[in-house]
């Protein structure tokens, strides 16, 4: 499955980075790109695990930049 998240107070572009780091390496994460300059998360992983995964990559996001937060709607 592959979706688009919006993300709020992304300050810098090496957060960015950062942060798709961290998102890359989670189990099931097939390919994470975190776009300062658009302030988006594109994120392809497995379907079976999405939302597991989906509440991983917000934490790891919070860890980077607190400040930071990603938009998922239910």
């Amino acid at each position: 499955m592959k979706k688009v998240f919006k993300m709020i107070d992304l300050d810098c572009a090496n957060c960015a980075a950062k942060m798709e780091r961290a998102i890359n390496e989670i189990d099931g994460v097939q390919k994470a790109t975190v776009s300062f300059m658009a302030q988006k998360l594109t994120l392809e992983a497995d379907d079976a695990r999405f939302d597991e995964i989906v509440k991983e990559a917000a934490k790891r996001i919070k860890k980077v930049d607190a400040e930071c937060e990603l938009v998922v709607k239910s």
